[in-house]
């Protein structure tokens, strides 16, 4: 329920968190009364705030604000000409395509600018060990539903998605976007013997005072910082290189372009996303001085370089990425000529034939019938869209908790505010929208019963749901970037062979797709992963004929991970 104004002067206690040496003098009289703010104006956010509207109790009940430091009317606005994509990409899973249609948000994304992903191959680049994950083997539980069609993900900008909510909001006249304002501090009400509600003040003056407030403010969150919650978390040694790709089409023969590629080089994982027919996403993790030199080197010199990374041996791929360090360290670029010069020459010495699909400048292939391999990388790069290539750190990082607590409650984080990732499983923006989907569903739950949506009580469901399911997606992706960074011979032996041994088994792969929100949920993916540990259990006997040798060398790879990889 909303409150009445208070007609109290602000307290000058201490700040948790300031943006700045605030010299504003805040006037009680701009006191501005909530029962929800959201602080920030991202995807997070903006769909917490659809999520909210949509339910009418909600809207008939509780004021809600957003605020954004940014210009939300340019997004709004956003359009690109055809076949033109901006290079911030996120694939939206089957489970998070669910809630945005719940919510009438996704019928409002522009399906013309997506992509579904219908296919993904991964493979190790020291050892070629490949598994191919097929939305063919998603059960279905017979009901005749968008997210449940044959496609594990569906690719989409980033700008569209959040395009498609900031119109949906234009109906919701309870909530109340403040665009253009930054947030310059944040402090607690000094009452009821200083357990007294959050007020935000705002950079023209104003102030809020919100029942429960909600940061969805990024990785350096002002709300977790004025809430006082400690996270844990590093940098890791590479940075994320983007860009948007244009190629030539598949042939008749081929398919449409709806398979996702990523290959694991020990310097990072590159991952090629489809967007349309000819034009693909590009998400290349690489160490700092190369990710640099890449995006200050021609662009064609990065459209070569992309083709090669999926095709030539990782001997010729680290001779290339000396190359291009070599000169950027001498203050030079390497030219688009001269590395593709040095691929041709790779390729010669690396007997690949020009009428083979690992073939890239020395490429013989016409456009009729394609080669056996031709599906087993991505289509040849001809070039990159302009001014798409750049480049961002990448950190692993998670909130010791969700929920303030003690004098600093009524405070709760989601998204990246709470958890930041590595891009390699595309799980970023689909943790932020399970947490939104979370919260929306407690403080829905709260109105219903008439409680109080910012007390802990209330919320710590919330936090009891999403911080293990987040944890143990984060977890595992960590592992799987510190796993293949390695090129010890028996971890890359180890890997190899338990990445073969899963590719075998669909029931495995499938159960691991729905975990990662491919499928739907009618049957559980323990069930499938049981009938995978069957598979594995029949073939145990044949197994022991490898010879207890083999099992040494196994457990002596395995503890040399456990050694090499629990820095953290």
């Amino acid at each position: 329920m909303t409150f009445g104004a208070i007609r109290r002067s602000v307290s000058t206690g201490v700040l948790s968190y300031r943006h700045q040496p605030c010299r504003r003098t805040f006037s009680a009289r701009a006191i501005r009364d909530f029962d929800v703010i959201i602080v920030g104006g991202g995807p997070v956010g903006l769909a917490l705030a659809s999520g909210l509207g949509s339910y009418r109790m909600v809207r008939e009940s509780l004021k809600v604000a957003l605020v954004e430091a940014g210009d939300l009317s340019r997004t709004r606005d956003w359009t690109l000409p055809p076949d033109s994509y901006s290079n911030r990409v996120s694939s939206i899973t089957n489970s998070s395509r669910v809630f945005l249609e719940d919510i009438g948000v996704w019928e409002l994304v522009d399906k013309s600018c997506t992509c579904p992903v219908k296919e993904m191959q991964v493979w190790d680049g020291l050892s070629d060990a490949r598994i191919t994950f097929d939305a063919v083997n998603l059960p279905s539980s017979g009901v005749s539903n968008a997210a449940e069609s044959s496609e594990m993900a569906r690719l989409t900008e980033n700008l569209n998605l959040q395009r498609a909510l900031l119109r949906h909001l234009e109906s919701i006249r309870s909530i109340e976007l403040l665009q253009k304002t930054r947030v310059e501090s944040i402090q607690r009400e000094d009452r009821d013997g200083g357990h007294g509600w959050p007020l935000v003040h705002l950079s023209d003056g104003t102030t809020l005072r919100a029942r429960l407030l909600v940061g969805a403010d990024g990785f350096n969150s002002p709300v977790r910082a004025y809430a006082g919650i400690h996270s844990y978390g590093w940098s890791y040694d590479v940075r994320a290189v983007v860009a948007t790709l244009n190629h030539s089409p598949r042939g008749a023969f081929q398919g449409p372009n709806h398979t996702a590629y990523q290959r694991f080089l020990p310097t990072g994982p590159i991952a090629f996303l489809p967007l349309s027919p000819t034009v693909s996403s590009l998400v290349w993790s690489t160490k700092p001085a190369l990710a640099e030199a890449l995006c200050r080197a021609d662009p064609s010199v990065l459209a070569h370089m992309v083709n090669a990374a999926f095709r030539l041996p990782e001997v010729s791929v680290r001779y290339l990425h000396n190359l291009i360090l070599d000169a950027h360290s001498r203050g030079t670029s390497i030219s688009g000529e001269d590395i593709c010069n040095e691929i041709a020459f790779r390729e010669k010495s690396h007997n690949i034939p020009g009428y083979s699909a690992y073939s890239s400048v020395s490429s013989m292939l016409s456009p009729g019938v394609p080669s056996n391999d031709a599906m087993a990388v991505p289509p040849l790069v001809t070039s990159t869209q302009s001014g798409t290539i750049a480049s961002f750190p990448l950190k692993f990082n998670h909130a010791e908790s969700y929920l303030g607590e003690g004098a600093n409650n009524r405070t709760v984080l989601v998204g990246d505010a709470a958890h930041t990732i590595h891009p390699l499983a595309g799980q970023g923006l689909n943790l932020g929208l399970g947490d939104v989907r979370s919260l929306v569903q407690c403080i829905v739950r709260s109105v219903a019963h008439g409680g109080d949506i910012g007390s802990y009580t209330s919320l710590r469901p919330y936090a009891a749901e999403r911080y293990f399911t987040n944890h143990k997606v984060m977890s595992a992706v960590d592992k799987l970037h510190k796993l293949y960074s390695s090129t010890w011979d028996p971890v890359v032996w180890a890997r190899s062979i338990g990445l073969e041994v899963v590719n075998e088994l669909d029931s495995v792969k499938a159960a691991l797709m729905m975990d990662a929100g491919a499928g739907n949920l009618e049957r559980p993916q323990w069930d499938l992963l049981a009938d995978g540990i069957k598979g594995v259990s029949s073939g145990l006997s044949t197994a022991k004929m490898l010879g207890q040798g083999i099992g040494v060398v196994f457990n002596t790879g395995i503890n040399e991970i456990a050694r090499r990889l629990g820095q953290h």
